[in-house]
């Protein structure tokens, strides 16, 4: 891995710059220590702490039941192994929506407890004085609109967002509001690349997609999704770049054979 003579961090000033001057911004979820080791050293822009570790790490089926004390662990994980990129958290379900003074609560806690730099919340109208309340504080928050997982049950399917007019304005109405309350991002996740393009285009921040299209500012990905360690999930907007579950599967089934077959370990492997 190569070392970066001069580590310059990755802010949420730099990140409005990488917007004005056209550059991409690349972000990818982790969730411990050593990947975030890697994607930093690669040189990927932000890392999210994505409340999906309760699908990739914990195997649930939603995102739903992810706690803040977890959530803050799988963050300190990645904030010790990163020296550039911007580290965002999401905030987990129910420990922001309905009491702004709660979710005021858990965001301190994360920053407090983590040393991450920036929050991510799920939401735009029906949230607005949690997010008012966090900015506040002096807390940097990046919005998230679309497909929003912590709803899932409201909306019934992991489907295209967005579609219908109604729920398009919405959408444009939210993220300028986000905007105006000062969020310093926003994600799109899978909604038109139409709608998703005009959004980018109107608002002055950064607007980071997840299968909306190649119009955005920056794209982000689950990280298990792009190494194909989780080899289920093949929605259209992933691009596989490795397929380390394979190579993962085989290394250790030749580990095992030669466990068995008493190959390893040899005299020259011990002391």
């Amino acid at each position: 891995m190569s070392q970066h003579k001069e580590v310059k961090l990755v802010t949420t000033h730099q990140l409005q710059a990488m917007k004005q001057r056209g550059e991409k911004i690349s972000m990818l979820t982790a969730y411990d220590c050593s990947m975030a080791r890697i994607l930093d050293g690669a040189g990927t822009d932000v890392l999210l702490v994505g409340d999906s570790a309760a699908n990739v790490m914990a195997g649930h089926e939603t995102t739903l039941p992810i706690t803040l004390d977890q959530m803050i662990y799988h963050a300190q994980s990645v904030v010790r192994g990163t020296r550039r990129a911007f580290v965002a958290v999401d905030l987990p379900f129910g420990s922001y929506q309905g009491n702004s003074s709660e979710a005021l609560r858990s965001a301190v806690r994360v920053m407090k407890e983590s040393g991450a730099h920036g929050l991510k919340l799920e939401g735009g109208a029906e949230i607005k004085d949690s997010i008012t309340r966090i900015l506040a504080a002096g807390i940097p928050v990046m919005g998230h609109l679309g497909l929003t997982p912590q709803s899932i049950y409201k909306f019934g399917t992991y489907t295209v967002r967005a579609k219908e007019a109604a729920e398009a304005q919405k959408l444009l109405e939210d993220a300028q509001l986000l905007q105006e309350l000062g969020c310093f991002a926003v994600v799109l996740e899978k909604i038109p690349a139409v709608l998703a393009r005009q959004v980018a285009e109107q608002l002055t921040i950064p607007v980071i997609g997840i299968g909306a299209g190649p119009h955005m500012d920056g794209q982000v990905l689950v990280v298990h999704d792009v190494l194909g360690i989780t080899q289920e999930f093949k929605p259209r907007f992933l691009r596989r770049y490795a397929e380390l579950g394979d190579l993962m599967h085989q290394a250790v089934t030749q580990y095992v054979s030669d466990v068995k077959s008493r190959a390893f370990p040899t005299e020259a492997e011990g002391y």
